[in-house]
């Protein structure tokens, strides 16, 4: 937060700066500033007042222009300070909701749904990080024949999610014995989290050797094969979107841009400190975790899956974002994506 004190004059002239450039991408000028606003000032008094902004570092003046435009600390002083956040209307809950319970309650389509519709509605990129699958609870695992050397393993957290993996095996099980491998695991992993289950795993493995037990011990081995690594998914919707801004149609900036959603991997590492905090976190131009948006705003929320498992969505866009609108979208989103998988 911007630790300052200003006049109430100073900040309805910043306040009309920001709005004014949130809505114009153009440098806003001390008559533009008087004129639109409504405010009983000469230009000569805002313009004053706007070189008073500009020594605080809330404002900057472009080479080209007389006008001025906000910094990120003018903006970061708009969100703590001036910003009135819209009320989410009841047309776009109503969309929401639909859009999010159209997808039959699959994690996977849920969470894609989920990053279309903050695009959507914001008109900027939306973004949902999954939570990690092995952070989820462990609810069962199925093991279905495929071949005389093939099984594909099926490993369902309580949250819904669900990992399907091919394994190939040296011997012929027969649909009877996996079946009671199922069970057995089933009843001995009940209540752990995926990462204690790899851990129990491999405890009950080094116990069955004791008691020489050997389908026991192949369920085991099966089981441990069909575990996921630790990898996150991240569901990106709208990155052309962004370049319909005007402050980026600079070739180079796009491409630095796509590159770092191309990273999902580092995306998803860099953005690891927005799962910190529970609520809302916003993020503008030098703030933001990611080097190739440094001159963009991102918004972030959290997300519940089931006790103790997080995951994070939001909207990327330019510093000169509609704050007041698309801070209620992601928050009401994200509760809403935590209260459909808490009733699951």
């Amino acid at each position: 937060m911007v630790d300052l004190t200003l006049s109430q004059r100073s900040r309805q002239i910043l306040e009309a700066i920001v709005e004014d450039y949130i809505a114009t991408a153009e440098p806003v000028g001390s008559s533009a500033v008087a004129r639109r606003h409504a405010l009983p000032l000469s230009s000569a008094t805002v313009r004053n007042v706007m070189a008073s902004l500009e020594e605080l570092g809330l404002l900057v003046s472009p080479h080209t222009s007389a006008g001025r435009i906000p910094t990120d600390k003018g903006f970061r002083f708009y969100v703590d300070s001036l910003v009135g956040l819209r009320t989410i209307t009841h047309t776009e809950k109503k969309e929401i909701l639909k859009r999010c319970r159209e997808t039959g309650g699959n994690l996977t389509d849920l969470l894609r749904e989920a990053s279309r519709t903050l695009s959507s509605l914001s008109n900027y990129t939306g973004i949902v990080v999954a939570p990690r699958f092995t952070s989820g609870m462990f609810r069962q695992i199925e093991f279905v024949k495929l071949g005389s050397r093939r099984i594909l393993a099926i490993l369902v957290t309580c949250s819904g999610a669900v990992q399907n993996r091919i394994i190939e095996v040296e011997q012929d099980f027969m649909p009877e014995d996996l079946v009671r491998m199922s069970n057995y695991l089933n009843s001995t992993l009940e209540g752990l989290s995926i990462s204690q289950v790899r851990e129990k795993i491999l405890a009950e493995m080094e116990l069955e050797k004791n008691h020489y037990d050997q389908m026991m011990t192949k369920a085991l081995s099966l089981s441990q094969q069909a575990l996921p690594d630790e990898q996150d998914e991240v569901y990106i919707t709208g990155q052309s979107r962004i370049f319909e801004q005007p402050e980026f149609s600079d070739v180079t900036k796009m491409r630095e841009i796509f590159q770092a959603f191309e990273e999902k991997g580092r995306l998803v590492q860099l953005l690891g400190n927005c799962m910190q905090a529970q609520g809302v976190q916003i993020f503008i131009g030098s703030e933001t975790p990611l080097k190739e948006i440094a001159g963009m705003s991102l918004i972030t929320s959290t997300y519940m899956t089931d006790v103790n498992t997080i995951g994070l969505m939001g909207v990327i866009g330019p510093t000169r974002m509609g704050y007041s609108s698309v801070i209620p979208i992601v928050d009401y989103t994200a509760q809403l994506v935590s209260r459909l998988l808490t009733e699951r």
